[in-house]
């Protein structure tokens, strides 16, 4: 599937990253309703069982936004990230640079009428995905499924 996100950082472009993946969802609730849970980064790990220890740096709300840095525990590795895109409603982005390795992760919304296309992407390069591409996309795929699928719920009950 090739990548619907346009704008990947000059050094993590899909086709040059060992790992990248695609899932989509659709979503019975406004791009706004999705919006707001998708941006309260501390209330993930209650619908997304692969987010641990969320903290958003500045922010004891726990809400992401423009510029925002976060730190938190995902597959048992910790990270810290950079809100890099941040378009209320429509996109949102953020990077991770460890040394073991680098990634963007990026989340399109689209209205399609009442309801909302979800599509979240990521890309990884380095010596971990490098090494573990094959395992990493699977986890990734499987695991970003259950995210968009908590977000639906979350969102659905909220409207």
């Amino acid at each position: 599937m090739p990548p619907v996100w346009t704008r990947w950082p000059d050094d993590l472009q899909p086709q040059q990253c060992p790992v990248f993946t695609c899932n989509e969802l659709e979503i019975d609730a406004t791009p706004d309703a999705v919006w707001a849970q998708l941006i309260a980064a501390g209330t993930w790990p209650q619908f997304y069982a692969n987010a641990r220890d969320v903290v958003v740096e500045g922010s004891d709300a726990g809400v992401l936004g423009p510029g925002a840095v976060f730190t938190w525990k995902t597959f048992g590795i910790r990270v810290r990230t950079r809100v890099e895109v941040f378009e209320p409603g429509r996109a949102l982005a953020w990077r991770g640079d460890q040394r073991i390795g680098h990634g963007f992760h990026t989340w399109t919304l689209e209205p399609t009428g009442s309801r909302c296309r979800v599509v979240t992407e990521e890309v990884q390069r380095g010596v971990l995905p490098s090494v573990g591409r094959w395992y990493i996309r699977g986890g990734l795929r499987k695991w970003h499924q259950r995210w968009l699928e908590g977000l639906r719920d979350r969102a659905v009950r909220t409207t």
